[in-house]
């Protein structure tokens, strides 16, 4: 789905719930990635792989100018052989530590060996993300969830879409800390190494 699709999606839903909810979401997703610089883990259930969510916020990253956005797809079934990009498996959970975003989609409750890994996830530091159907489990292990049941009148893939969208548009404050000491750092020395203005 292009940005036109998306925002004509957005002009249908004007006035719904789903457009707030996906944008706060996406906010919690952002937040989440840009103040601890990156780490964002992305994994699906065995049977659904959000590789088309994966994909979008690569784009997302890329266009908004945040790499932050950028995940990491985590696979089930991950082979050595696969490329880099597709290569990395269930293990790269169990090395989540603090600082470090697990956004987990689920159509369906994931099943119990996936939420111990998400648990141990969560123990260790990482801010966990839940988007899916809402069921068992893994919404109350999740720092921030967004629920989308069946018969709702969107599916899961096209809040994907709109979670992506606003994941690579919503402006943040700048940030404290080192950034904003090294920004004005910067700034300073552009001004003093810039050449004088030109007088005619």
């Amino acid at each position: 789905m292009d940005a036109v699709r998306v925002a004509l999606l957005r002009e249908v839903l004007a006035g719904t719930e789903w457009l707030g909810a996906t944008r706060r979401f996406a906010g919690a997703l952002r937040g989440s990635v840009v103040s601890h610089g990156g780490g964002l883990l992305l994994v699906g259930t065995p049977e659904y792989e959000p590789w088309h969510l994966a994909a979008h916020l690569v784009d997302e990253a890329a266009w908004s100018g945040t790499p932050e956005l950028a995940p990491t797809l985590v696979r089930h079934d991950a082979r050595p052989c696969d490329p880099a990009h597709l290569a990395v498996g269930l293990g790269r959970l169990e090395a989540a530590r603090r600082g470090e975003t697990l956004l987990v989609v689920s159509p369906e409750g994931p099943a119990a060996p996936l939420l111990e890994r998400v648990s141990d996830a969560r123990r260790a530091g990482a801010t966990v993300l839940a988007l899916g159907s809402g069921a068992g489990e893994l919404p109350a292990m999740a720092h921030e969830s967004l629920a989308v049941p069946a018969g709702s009148e969107l599916d899961l893939d096209t809040v994907q879409h709109l979670v992506s969208a606003a994941a690579g548009e919503n402006a943040l404050p700048t940030p404290r800390g080192r950034r904003r000491f090294r920004d004005r750092v910067s700034r300073l020395a552009e001004h003093l190494t810039a050449p004088p203005p030109a007088r005619w």
